[in-house]
């Protein structure tokens, strides 16, 4: 059972954050909490295994990058931590993880590159690999956005759900 608080803070990290230096200090006050408190209680949402994790979306579009690239990347498995550490300190990474490999697709970690144009992240992806020694890897470039939408446990603010 979900305490009101609790509600109210599930409902309001549903929608965007505000990018400011605060963000949950922004969200606080609109929702009527300390920032202390509502860091509390999303802190406790947390270790009781209620909120998993929060994710970040990036509107590509909105901020200046006009391609991005989901690069797939065959890394020895013994690696793949070390390495994947290293691809995702690259400022143009927002995104970098572990799949598991098949038969026919042999990749195992992948990033998410934005740039300018395509011709950036090619190179961006060749700086990637420099850096990490890994040599097989292949960008897949977005054409068309079909979703990028976030999961709504409370439907326009309805706290009873």
């Amino acid at each position: 059972m979900l305490t009101d608080l609790e509600k109210k803070i599930i409902t309001a990290i549903q929608d965007d954050i505000p990018i400011t230096a605060r963000p949950f200090k922004t969200i606080s006050e609109n929702i009527g909490v300390s920032e202390t408190a509502f860091l509390e209680t999303l802190q406790d949402l947390c270790n009781r295994g209620i909120i998993r994790r929060l994710g970040a979306t990036l509107r590509h579009q909105k901020s200046g990058f006009d391609a991005n690239a989901m690069t797939a990347w065959q890394v020895e498995e013994a690696r793949v931590e070390e390495v994947g550490q290293k691809m995702a300190l690259f400022r143009e990474v927002s995104h970098c993880y572990r799949r598991n490999p098949s038969s026919r697709w042999p990749y195992n970690l992948y990033t998410m590159i934005h740039a300018r144009d395509e011709a950036a992240c090619e190179e961006i992806a060749r700086d990637i690999s420099r850096a990490t020694a890994v040599t097989s890897y292949k960008l897949l470039f977005s054409r068309r956005e079909l979703k990028k939408t976030s999961m709504e446990y409370f439907p326009n603010g309805n706290e009873d759900g």
